[in-house]
């Protein structure tokens, strides 16, 4: 059995959070001691495991203990929403990315930064020897196996969205002409 301090000392969480957990009935102690400490079992260690993976992928607390009080097949539902919730971010993130380097202008503020530009991607398939057939097959491959993943990359590389349905409407043709 563990203690309060032992459980917030293992999963690096303050004590008055362990007792925000009980109160919401998140997580409960399994006992308490002769003092009235409270004691957490296996289980509990268990639960809290759980727990602390779901919020380092960023679920709130309510919906954690929804997850875990129910059937475990509401887990995947309630990932998939925070995923989805992450990729709206990351097209805000890449939104205000753009119109910083639009507002900045200057191609030495794009350089030094760690931000990938359709020109710097072009550049690198150049260097590695990659042709265009090569570079229209890699976008072929990509449409294929990740249409998802294919928009959000070209969308990263500040590709306006007319350019984008182009490469993806090519890319599924000559995907299409593979089969």
């Amino acid at each position: 059995m563990w203690t309060i301090g032992r459980m917030s000392r293992h999963f690096a969480l303050s004590r008055s959070t362990l007792l925000y957990y009980d109160e919401i009935d998140l997580l409960n102690p399994s006992g308490r001691d002769l003092n009235g400490y409270r004691l957490y079992g296996p289980e509990e260690r268990a639960r809290m495991e759980r727990i602390t993976v779901l919020r380092e992928a960023g679920v709130p607390l309510k919906k954690i203990r929804r997850v875990l009080a129910g059937d475990a097949s509401k887990i995947q539902t309630v990932l998939e929403q925070r995923l989805s919730h992450i990729n709206r971010e990351i097209g805000a993130l890449r939104t205000q990315q753009s119109l910083i380097l639009r507002l900045l202008q200057t191609p030495a503020s794009q350089q030094g930064g760690r931000v990938m530009n359709k020109d710097r991607w072009v550049e690198i398939l150049d260097a590695a020897g990659i042709d265009d057939a090569g570079k229209w097959e890699w976008h072929a491959a990509f449409e294929r196996l990740s249409p998802d993943g294919h928009q959000d990359f070209l969308e990263s590389l500040g590709i306006d969205a007319e350019e984008i349905r182009s490469i993806r409407h090519w890319s599924r043709q000559a995907s299409d002409h593979q089969e």
